[in-house]
């Protein structure tokens, strides 16, 4: 069945404290948002809707840089979750199949539970996410249920205390016919002790009309809303935590997970190694059989079978690794290619490069490749050696099996083979050395007498 996605993404988040919309927070360095958006979108949604109001422009280029094909509407004053909905009428009203309501603070409910509602669909009017709490005293919507049979939606501010004595809770997430949940949205009024349409109104207005609606049950922790910088470090905790148990489960080695940080579309491979204190931020995938040493961080790129990374590397985004290469301590790349088995091992920047095959980089090695306005590029082939301090000022290309002479300011190509050597003669001073230092230290004595 087709299904349509509206993830609602209007609220300012005002427990937040904070100027930026609450759903451009980020957990595993994405916005929550984007959380919402991608199980949602394993649905093979046909059209996404995302409601937006406070941020809209903010929240349309999140929304829309995860997924170009994401539309936008506005929700200008902000009357409930029922007002929100509907704003997404005007673009589903002739699309047919599904709408299911998602929620951009809400970033941790599954795609496999989002499918159990797909599939309930198929004999219920309407199918709403629900779970259960052990605390009764949470603010949640309580659901009024004949075992997977859904009577009502109260809110706990209208419920009394026997309907909030209910342990069976709303998560807000829907799933309907477009046509009818909007149908059944515009009988919905503002009757209630906040004067808001309520979203969980229509369950009511469908019985009423005898349509059916189902409860599908998925743990609490799906459910998570993030209101509060509190919240939103501890939903980062339990993204973490989850992520770490996933990769240790798929075979990688974490041999102090609690030092490990991932990002949420972190790739890494069966028997990879990662050591201690290593940070990933967003894009990065790493082969089976690599090791990532302590303390690097690596973002934006891809790690190939066998390579090992740092310790204290920094990879950046557009850094490509093949097999075999071995990239050290105090190294950075970024948007570089380094072939199989070249060896980057100490204290250089290597960006806006592409490296061969076999190469070795020397301590201290620098692609020059801004010159203040524009970026350029150098080309190191196969097997060359690059001495220790090595000023590469791009563009500037060295050819298969050559070399630079240590301490050398390369600013023209160099031909396959070839030695370069670009440096000032040496030049010595006899007694220089002891007559300089004399006379400072002749000058320091004479202002210290004040002469």
């Amino acid at each position: 069945m087709t299904v349509n996605l509206i993830v609602l993404a209007a609220g300012q988040g005002s427990r937040m404290n904070s100027e930026r919309p609450k759903v451009l927070h980020e957990i595993g360095a994405a916005p929550l948002l984007v959380h919402a958006l991608s199980a949602g979108v394993t649905l093979s949604p046909s059209r996404i809707v995302v409601v937006a109001g406070v941020g809209a422009e903010a929240v349309t280029k999140a929304a829309q840089d995860w997924h170009p094909v994401c539309e936008v509407v506005i929700q200008a004053e902000q009357k409930g979750t029922g007002h929100a909905v509907l704003q997404a009428a005007p673009l589903l009203a002739e699309a047919g199949g599904d709408a299911l309501v998602l929620y951009g603070d809400t970033p941790f409910i599954r795609p496999e539970t989002l499918a159990a509602m797909q599939d309930a669909r198929a004999s219920s009017d309407i199918v709403v996410l629900g779970f259960d709490v052990a605390d009764t005293t949470q603010r949640y919507g309580r659901l009024v249920a004949d075992g997977a049979s859904l009577e009502k939606i109260v809110e706990f501010k209208d419920a009394d205390a026997a309907t909030r004595a209910i342990t069976l809770c709303n998560s807000g997430v829907v799933c309907a016919d477009s046509a009818t949940l909007f149908d059944l949205l515009g009988a919905v009024t503002n009757d209630n002790a906040a004067g808001e349409y309520y979203l969980t109104d229509i369950i009511a207005i469908a019985r009423a009309r005898g349509l059916t609606a189902t409860v599908v049950r998925c743990p609490e922790a799906e459910t998570l809303g993030i209101n509060t910088r509190a919240e939103l470090a501890a939903a980062e905790a339990a993204f973490q935590t989850r992520a770490r148990a996933q990769a240790i489960e798929d075979g990688v080695t974490l041999t102090a997970p609690e030092s490990v940080f991932f990002a949420h579309d972190t790739v890494i491979g069966r028997d990879a190694t990662i050591e201690p204190n290593v940070v990933f931020g967003p894009g990065v995938t790493v082969e089976s059989g690599a090791r990532i040493r302590a303390f690097s961080h690596l973002e934006g790129c891809h790690v190939s079978r066998g390579a090992v990374v740092g310790p204290f590397a920094r990879l950046r985004p557009g850094a490509e690794l093949a097999e075999d290469v071995h990239v050290g301590n105090f190294v950075e790349i970024k948007n570089a290619q380094v072939a199989e088995g070249a060896k980057i091992n100490h204290l250089s920047y290597i960006g806006d490069a592409d490296v061969g095959a076999k190469t070795n980089i020397g301590a201290g090695t620098i692609t020059c490749n801004y010159d203040g306005v524009f970026k350029h590029r150098t080309t190191i082939g196969a097997r060359v050696f690059v001495g220790s301090n090595t000023m590469l000022v791009a563009p500037v290309t060295l050819g298969d099996d050559s070399m630079t002479a240590t301490g050398s300011v390369i600013t023209r190509d160099v031909g396959a083979g070839d030695m370069a050597i670009a440096r000032a003669p040496q030049v010595a001073k006899p007694g220089l050395a002891v007559k300089f230092f004399d006379r400072l230290r002749a000058v320091k004595a004479a202002k210290g007498k004040g002469v």
